[in-house]
């Protein structure tokens, strides 16, 4: 790996309330694959998608009386990557992602994908070096504003197209992916939902499940 870590950013995760031991690992938490290095944060991401669904599903469980079918509306709607990617715009991560000039000048800064990715990333390395606890306490200071905003109460509008077509005798809305642009790391996509003799709409967002939602809410807006 080369060099060590900015101070700055060390800094900068002390203070956002990471605590810090061994800077290699902090330093792969924070480095994209376009760095071409041994190591990138994929690992360390796929271990804090983990620790962050099981924090907040603890929260919701001891918060909350609702039915499982509620607690996992509110959940998904958490640890989206939309709400991920808030979280790290709010915390200023962008700066501190060790990420290629070229990567850099596509967007990847501000992609939800690359910034959802590495807050999660940064809650595995918390994890791996200061125990779930800890890690869950973060958790609940960085994603207090989304717990605390009612996010995920309101029906996804995916489930509110399902309910719509089964409530006017409509067969069940089809999704369709009908364009892909943009970089590997940074791409959008435009999904197309249509409900057979009544009519479609279109979402574009940068994940294939963002633009499934946004033309489900276009389409309730058109027709519902």
């Amino acid at each position: 790996m080369s060099g060590g870590m900015v101070p700055d950013t060390r800094a900068w995760l002390e203070s956002t309330g990471f605590t810090v031991k061994d800077e290699a690992l902090w330093q792969v938490a924070l480095t994209h694959g376009s760095m071409g290095e041994k190591r990138d944060y994929e690992r360390l991401e796929f271990l804090g998608d983990r620790v962050l669904g099981l924090a907040i599903a603890q929260w919701l469980y001891d918060q909350s009386e609702a039915p499982e079918g509620k607690l996992a509306q509110r959940l998904n709607a958490i640890v989206s990557r939309e709400m991920c990617a808030k979280v790290a715009r709010g915390i200023g991560l962008a700066s501190h992602i060790r990420i290629s000039k070229q990567a850099h000048a596509d967007g990847g800064r501000d992609s939800d994908n690359i910034l959802g990715d590495v807050v999660e990333s940064l809650l595995g390395a918390q994890f791996v070096e200061n125990g779930f606890k800890d890690a869950r306490d973060l958790v609940h200071v960085l994603f207090r504003p989304a717990l605390e905003s009612g996010a995920g109460i309101s029906k996804h509008p995916k489930s509110a197209l399902q309910e719509w077509a089964a409530g006017n005798r409509r067969k069940p809305p089809e999704y369709e992916v009908v364009e892909r642009s943009g970089p590997d790391h940074s791409m959008t996509f435009t999904v197309e939902v249509t409900v057979l003799n009544v009519g479609s709409a279109q979402g574009t967002a940068s994940s294939k499940s963002e633009a499934e939602r946004e033309a489900a809410r276009a389409f309730m807006e058109k027709f519902g």
